[in-house]
């Protein structure tokens, strides 16, 4: 297959607002060993992407400067030691960076097929809000069947996510979100019930929806802001699992004493910085134990905006208001 020299990339000459960001032309990356180059048709657009562009979330050394974690599309060509595709396959794939462009060099280890009946859209919705929540979620807070858990910030791509994967797995889910209508949409994903943090405190509720026990898990993408509560919300032997710092990074004064009165367990993680090996398993998880869920149909992506790969500011300036519900994809060609 021959491949052109140049391909069209989003760029930020300075960080800043969305408006830093323009597309231009540059050069095709080269798949590296063990990696696959991907024409991309389809880039999911996520929070760390804006922190990226805001100068708050820098990319690791060998990764793309470029902007975006999440692509799908065709392997048009691969790198040595890859046994697991061939050029032609579609896959779907979390990306190190480099996903705001016609063609993403990405590991194989992170990749997998499109879920059958997908097309690149949906598969591009994914791999960033699948791979984050199984690791937070499951592999380290260990949510099992039976459990609870309370699942901030329940509209976003991760909440969406997080509510169906955690029902699908046979848990009771609890949900916060901002509005009525996000309400009613982590209700409609299986959420046993929504809590609008504008109007209801999540700590009481949750205490009333559980008979004063609390939940077992909580995923938290606030940080600071709710850090106390989330103490106060868990049940004993219970787990704070940290994703994100939307309500700050810095706790100014807490009362610890429920981690050691209830045994807790405070966990948190970033994805981009783990290990291909830790990604490896992540993504091998996810190939047995979700992806023949998203094949029967047990669970779905929730897609707010699909946008042309020109409207990348307008993408951001909608991740930026959170009005959004679900996830927002970028559509190349």
């Amino acid at each position: 297959m021959s491949l052109p020299a140049t391909m069209r990339h989003v760029d930020f000459p300075a960080h800043g607002g969305p408006e830093v960001m323009s597309l231009i032309k540059g050069p095709l990356p080269s798949p590296r060993t063990g990696e696959i180059l991907v024409k991309v048709a389809a880039a999911g657009v996520n929070r760390p992407d804006v922190a990226q562009r805001q100068g708050a979330y820098p990319p690791p050394k060998d990764a793309s400067p470029i902007l975006g974690l999440e692509i799908a599309g065709e392997i048009v060509a691969l790198g040595d030691g890859v046994t697991d595709f061939q050029i032609g396959d579609q896959v779907c794939a979390l990306a190190n960076g480099g996903g705001y462009a016609e063609y993403c060099s990405v590991p194989a280890t992170q990749a997998l097929p499109y879920p059958k009946g997908y097309d690149a859209v949906k598969a591009a919705a994914l791999p960033e809000t699948f791979f984050t929540v199984w690791a937070n979620l499951f592999q380290m807070a260990g949510l099992t069947e039976g459990e609870t858990v309370l699942i901030h910030g329940g509209s976003s791509g991760i909440g969406t996510t997080a509510i169906q994967l955690a029902r699908a797995f046979g848990a009771t889910v609890y949900a916060t979100a901002g509005s009525a209508e996000k309400c009613a949409a982590c209700m409609d994903l299986g959420a046993a019930r929504a809590i609008n943090y504008k109007a209801e405190d999540f700590v009481e509720i949750v205490r009333e929806e559980t008979g004063g026990k609390g939940v077992d898990v909580v995923l938290d993408m606030i940080g600071a802001a709710y850090f106390e509560r989330n103490l106060q919300v868990l049940a004993k032997d219970g787990c704070l699992s940290i994703i994100a710092f939307l309500g700050g990074s810095t706790v100014e004064k807490a009362n610890l004493s429920p981690i050691m009165v209830k045994r807790l367990t405070v966990t948190g993680s970033t994805m981009r910085p783990r290990s291909q090996e830790e990604k490896r398993a992540i993504r091998d998880d996810l190939m047995t134990q979700v992806w023949p869920r998203l094949e029967r149909g047990d669970l779905a992506p929730v897609i707010h905006s699909v946008l042309p790969f020109e409207s990348v500011v307008e993408a951001h300036r909608l991740m930026e208001s959170s009005a959004h519900i679900g996830k927002i994809v970028l559509k190349l060609g």
